[in-house]
């Protein structure tokens, strides 16, 4: 099992994720980033706008997959 936090996903807190593979740990921050939007959460809202204008880049989120699937994997 392993442990990713919010902040280290590109969020805004300390909550952390727990789970043996990326994928559940991405799922479990979508799922969490779903909650703050729905909250009007303003950290989180202003988080999500940060990621969205890097992930409209050629590539941009395939590449942030790429890299944070990689930081899982060295933990």
């Amino acid at each position: 099992m392993e442990t990713m936090t919010c902040k280290q996903l590109g969020g805004a807190c300390d909550v952390e994720f727990k789970a043996e593979t990326f994928d559940e740990i991405a799922q479990l921050s979508q799922q969490h980033g779903n909650e703050m939007f729905q909250k009007e959460d303003e950290a989180h809202l202003n988080a999500m706008n940060k990621m969205q204008k890097m992930m409209q880049a050629p590539n941009g989120m395939q590449e942030w997959m790429d890299k944070k699937r990689n930081e899982f994997n060295s933990i």
